[in-house]
């Protein structure tokens, strides 16, 4: 008997104890450090996502995305920083703007040269990567005491696998498995995912393919939790190649579009938001985002007993840049009533979905103000309670204040003047050739093309909302430069202003184009060339034009499979264009630019279709 109660005793005693620790554990406070989740979709439209139709509905299901927006706040007047995806990725990872960091375009770090020998205009030189000397969001949270991971896509360098890589720049995990957006062999109506046991895509149990590059999200999260935590999920969903390996989806998707199954693998051309292949994307993005969301909600803090991950983590989705409509073959999506897509900065291009949740976000909530990718950074910073890197001049707001508060109120989102931010512009000196700067409700667009053809600088003027923020013509349809002279002409000097500030670099002409263009008779030519010791030089013959600029353009890797180049200013002294090797260069080219913005190139280059051959081979060689 005294067994017993010395047992019971015990027991009672251990019990309270453990009510007692369970107690005191589930009264600790929220830890300060909240976690980070970065989902970044690939090439998502604005109106691929169900929570964000307007006007005709989109067949695409979006169940989880859609829930995520009831849980923060969505926002209708988002955008990329610029409308392809490395430039964005750049952006976000290093907060600053594409036309600063001369990274406007996928891969780069080339020697300009034109498309063919009669295109008529050249896109600059841009950089390859981001650089190194960049300290990346991961980089600023890592002195901070977070460990920091990455699954999925990285591209910001000259390649998918060139460097440098995410643990060059802050990250302590890394995977880059494209898992279900590989190819399928022989092609995409063969090898769709079964639930055999030795499948690679055994089907789940709710039918959809296993999917590698959402398990290395989940791993980390599950590694890293006891620490704070940042994950950046760069998915390859929904990028091309456009199929699915769930052939439940493509059926559904057939009957949902009242298409007929495919036949043909290559093609798929009907308009409008009717090919079933994307629509499958689209819902399996959907369903591993919902993977995410669920590890989150189900998943115990080891930093704060009693509580869940998700209620200390600040989610972000969102996409690179707008739904690509089609490439050749293929109609892919359609972003109506938003103009054009992706490689355009007209709004189909570059504006996103982006729904934000966490601590003190109020749910359920949709905001109006604008915007931007830029501003990921500085919020993560606030969030985090992050020190700013000194050599790190951001170029986005913190968006914190706005999310804690009132969503709705856009003048809480501040310059570093200290004003209500009115406006952002954009850079895309490639093959649109477009640079654009939105001003409250006002969106101008100067085309490069019209501008240095024609000379008559024709811009185009939209007012996309009005003074109260209501809808006018966000479909970019109705240009009103001829009857805003004014207007335009004012906001073209001030996205002058910020080309000017960021050093942004416009494209040329191109010298050898058979069309005749204005000034082309005047054009330059290299008479002689040499060197002195470790200093280069050019001579050449003015035929009436003035050069006003040159550069160097160079590679220390010439012949690699991943030759880089490198931009150099060069000093213009009468006839004679001189500079100074830097060290290790393998290869180098001249660039002339002529008054009215011809660009010659010494020697000159291979076209830019002509992607077999490396520019070194016409380089001159160190």
């Amino acid at each position: 008997m005294s067994r017993f109660l010395t047992f019971q005793a015990l027991a009672t005693c251990t019990f309270f104890y453990a009510v007692g620790w369970a107690a005191s554990a589930f009264s600790q406070e929220r830890p300060e450090k909240p976690n980070v989740v970065l989902l970044l979709a690939d090439d998502l439209g604005w109106q691929d996502v169900g929570c964000y139709d307007i006007d005709e509905p989109c067949p695409y299901e979006t169940p989880n995305i859609d829930r995520l927006s009831q849980q923060g706040v969505l926002f209708r007047q988002a955008y990329s920083p610029a409308p392809t995806c490395a430039p964005s990725r750049a952006a976000i990872l290093s907060g600053k703007h594409p036309a600063k960091t001369q990274k406007t375009h996928v891969v780069g770090g080339a020697p300009p040269s034109p498309h063919t020998k009669n295109s008529t205009l050249i896109s600059p030189w841009y950089s390859g990567r981001m650089k190194l000397s960049e300290v990346t969001i991961a980089e600023a949270l890592q002195g901070n005491g977070y460990r920091t991971g990455h699954a999925g896509k990285w591209h910001v360098a000259i390649n998918h696998f060139a460097f440098p890589q995410p643990e060059d720049q802050g990250f302590d995990f890394t995977r880059s498995e494209r898992g279900v957006t590989r190819s399928m062999r022989p092609n995409r109506l063969t090898g769709f995912a079964t639930a055999a046991d030795d499948d690679p895509y055994q089907l789940d149990e709710d039918g959809f393919p296993f999917h590698q590059n959402v398990t290395d999200a989940m791993s980390f999260m599950d590694e890293a939790k006891a620490e704070p935590f940042f994950l950046y999920h760069a998915t390859y969903l929904v990028h091309a190649p456009i199929h699915t390996r769930s052939e439940r989806l493509l059926r559904k998707y057939c009957e949902k579009m009242k298409v007929p199954f495919p036949t043909d693998p290559e093609k798929w051309e009907l308009e409008g938001q009717r090919n079933p292949f994307y629509g499958a994307m689209v819902e399996m993005l959907d369903h591993y985002v919902g993977n995410v969301l669920s590890y989150l909600d189900s998943t115990e803090d080891p930093r704060w007993p009693g509580h869940k991950l998700i209620e200390n983590t600040y989610v972000i989705f969102t996409s690179d840049n707008g739904g690509m409509e089609r490439h050749p073959g293929e109609v892919i999506t359609d972003n109506y009533p938003l103009d054009k897509g992706k490689i355009n900065a007209k709004e189909g291009g570059v504006r996103v979905p982006l729904i934000i949740r966490g601590p003190g976000i109020a749910a359920g909530t949709e905001s109006d103000a604008m915007v931007n990718g830029l501003d990921f950074y500085p919020t993560i910073l606030a969030w985090t309670g992050t020190s700013q890197p000194t050599q790190q001049r951001l170029d986005g707001a913190d968006l914190s204040s706005l999310l804690a508060s009132d969503p709705k109120d856009a003048s809480l989102i501040v310059d570093r003047d200290g004003s209500p931010r009115d406006s952002m512009f954009w850079h895309f000196p490639h093959s649109s050739m477009q640079s654009t700067l939105r001003v409250s409700g006002y969106k101008l667009i100067r085309n490069w093309s019209d501008v240095l053809q024609d000379g008559s600088n024709p811009l185009e003027l939209y007012r996309l909302y009005d003074k109260r923020n209501q809808r006018v013509d966000i479909e970019e349809s109705n240009n009103l430069a001829a009857e805003m002279p004014e207007k335009a002409a004012a906001m073209n000097e001030a996205l002058q202003r910020r080309l000017d500030e960021t050093a942004a670099s416009p494209p040329f002409l191109n010298p050898t184009c058979s069309r005749r263009l204005p000034h082309q008779d005047k054009v330059c030519e290299v008479s002689d060339h040499g060197r002195d010791g470790n200093i280069v030089w050019v001579k050449f013959r003015t035929h009436g034009a003035k050069v006003v600029k040159a550069n160097l353009i160079y590679t220390d890797n010439g012949g690699e499979r991943y030759e880089e180049w490198y931009r150099l200013p060069a000093e213009i002294a009468g006839d004679r264009v001189q500079v100074e090797l830097p060290g290790n260069v393998t290869h180098f080219v001249f660039n002339l630019i002529d008054e009215n913005q011809y660009l010659v190139s010494f020697p000159t280059m291979k076209f830019g279709k002509d992607s077999s051959e490396p520019y070194s081979k016409r380089a001159i060689a160190n």
